[in-house]
């Protein structure tokens, strides 16, 4: 004696996804995702600066105008069109060691202070003089 007793309220059925309300159902085209994406990723590509790279600009006192962050910030971005990956940036009197990949300076000291002082691990160098100074 085999009888199965079927309850239609524990028959399981496939959920079929239903469309927000007021979500834009139209087909985003495939440039307007790129545009986004593009606008997304330039978003993020500010330059940082590690916990060390701030602290040696203090303790060593150097200042770096928002023309020379603009022009450093430039020398990055053409270090990476080159595929650099850690670049030593002289600009003016300053010296950078940048990660170029994840945009971040990783120390920084002025130029006097490099005096006898060895500079590794870094695949590139650039010598930048910004305009105002």
């Amino acid at each position: 004696m085999n009888t199965k007793i079927q309850d239609p309220r524990l028959i399981v059925r496939p959920l079929r996804p239903r469309p927000l309300s007021g979500a834009n159902t139209d087909r985003a085209s495939p440039g307007k995702f790129k545009k986004l994406f593009d606008e997304t990723l330039k978003a993020g590509e500010g330059l940082k600066f590690s916990a060390h790279a701030l602290r040696r600009l203090e303790s060593r006192r150097l200042r770096l105008s928002q023309a020379d962050h603009q022009t450093l910030t430039n020398a990055v971005d053409r270090a990476a069109e080159k595929g650099a990956t850690d670049s030593l940036i002289l600009l003016n009197q300053l010296a950078f060691v940048v990660n170029i990949p994840n945009r971040t300076v990783v120390t920084a000291m002025a130029q006097d202070q490099m005096q006898g002082g060895i500079i590794t691990n870094i695949d590139s160098a650039m010598v930048i003089q910004n305009q105002d100074n």
